[in-house]
């Protein structure tokens, strides 16, 4: 075959695309089992962290069997659906489910005799999604910590959701107001002392810092009839 010719050229081209095909197939194949595995393992490093719980990657699924002693998927009445597993509930794709049809993962940590509950939140920042964790004190009231990641936010804007800075600032809030009405936490602009229901903006990121607001209220008011379920329990004990 003429190797100056069109026809060569022609095929060529086509062997070659198809040997970088399969290669990159075999290569995304061949690595998913370990992509699956870290983000396992960085979804238990950020459920730990919520409750002060800072580990490596490597040790992230030790320390949570340690300290995570129940995995509940709660369903809209606030009781739990034993057929689903919790960990593996996806919230991107409940979201476009009717309220009564989803499921609401639920995490019960221990730590040093002491009982937290962490509930996963995703919602809408500017651009795209945002998503994370909130851990809450026994009393299911107070802010033990929170954990943010986004998909699209503007570096320095919007993207400092995930800067320990901001996450500490929900530390110590409630989610309660004075009536025990479920009010969340408000991302709020202006100088001065926050209330127990705020923490301050970021500059330049009003939507991002609305959509933080709006997801966690959004997330935990579906949690309120297993609420009030485990404070009449505690009330009772």
């Amino acid at each position: 075959m003429n190797r100056e010719g069109n026809l060569y050229t022609f095929i060529f081209a086509i062997v070659m695309v198809v040997i970088v095909a399969f290669s990159l197939a075999f290569a995304a194949t061949s690595l998913k089992p370990k992509q699956s595995e870290n983000v396992k393992k960085e979804k238990m490093q950020n459920i730990l962290g919520t409750i002060g719980i800072e580990v490596e990657r490597e040790a992230a699924e030790e320390k949570y069997k340690n300290y995570i002693k129940e995995e509940l998927s709660l369903v809209s009445d606030g009781s739990v659906d034993e057929q689903s597993v919790a960990f593996d509930v996806d919230l991107n794709k409940e979201l476009k489910l009717p309220e009564d049809k989803q499921h609401y993962p639920l995490y019960i940590a221990e730590v040093e005799g002491k009982k937290y509950y962490v509930v996963p939140l995703r919602g809408a920042g500017l651009w795209n999604a945002i998503w994370g964790y909130i851990a809450l004190e026994d009393d299911l009231n107070t802010i033990k910590g929170v954990s943010f990641d986004h998909a699209g936010e503007t570096p320095g804007l919007g993207a400092e959701i995930t800067q320990a800075w901001f996450q500490d600032s929900f530390k110590g809030k409630k989610i309660f107001d004075g009536q025990d009405e479920l009010v969340g936490i408000t991302v709020s602009k202006g100088s001065g002392t926050k209330g127990d229901n705020e923490v301050d903006a970021i500059s330049g990121a009003t939507i991002t810092g609305d959509g933080v607001t709006d997801m966690v209220k959004e997330r935990l008011l579906h949690y309120l009839p297993y609420f009030k379920k485990e404070k009449t329990q505690l009330a009772l004990n």
